[in-house]
């Protein structure tokens, strides 16, 4: 199996809108994934009766084949991005609910009852003392989100969509395997990118797990 360079040379430009194309659809999905993930974390953290609820109805909706989302989704969407994002959110929801349930649950106790007693309000609590500590763990449902995330985008191209899926029909339809070997290795590249800025995201943002390491 060959890779023609000089198709390569003659479709930067195509490579380029697909790939950022790619890299919007995902990344979108994640963010709104993370905005949604959040308030309804904290409720499940919080109200022990709906945390059964919330957990077991996201596990049900990771158990849909992707391709089966977006079809149902294509009477709300239609043939357009908006499907796209609208079922890499319901994906990337899932993990990050989880995450940041358990984040929320690792902080331990003791710290949150110290808030308490200096007079420090639940909600000033919540945002200076519990999500600071479970952003690790919240981070690493970020990550795994933002890879699957990107690693999905392309099974969009059966809605008209996908961003570097498309490589992967036109090498099919044309038995040409450069488009494929292509959007397979920018895909790969995508997400080992984000992976390696998320981390370093994190490091920046979580100083005292360093302190803890070095301790």
């Amino acid at each position: 199996m060959t890779v023609d360079w000089s198709w390569i040379a003659d479709h930067t430009d195509d490579l380029t809108t697909l790939t950022l194309s790619h890299l919007q659809a995902a990344l979108t999905s994640v963010l709104l994934g993370l905005l949604i993930s959040l308030p309804l974390a904290v409720v499940a953290h919080r109200v022990r009766p709906l945390r059964g609820l919330l957990l077991g109805l996201s596990n049900v909706l990771f158990t849909i084949p992707s391709i089966a989302i977006f079809v149902l989704l294509l009477p709300v969407g239609g043939l357009t991005r908006t499907t796209t994002v609208i079922g890499l959110t319901i994906y990337t929801l899932v993990v990050l609910l989880r995450n940041t349930v358990e984040g929320l649950d690792s902080v331990p106790a003791k710290t949150k009852e110290a808030a308490k007693a200096m007079g420090t309000r639940p909600l000033r609590t919540l945002l200076t003392v519990e999500l600071p500590l479970a952003l690790p763990v919240i981070m690493a449902g970020v990550r795994i989100a933002t890879v699957m995330a990107i690693s999905l985008v392309s099974v969009a191209t059966y809605i008209g969509d996908g961003g570097l899926g498309q490589l992967f029909t036109d090498g099919f339809q044309r038995n040409f395997p450069t488009p494929v070997i292509v959007g397979v290795v920018l895909t790969l590249l995508l997400a080992l990118v984000a992976d390696a800025l998320l981390v370093t995201l994190q490091y920046v943002l979580t100083p005292w797990t360093r302190r803890k390491r070095s301790a």
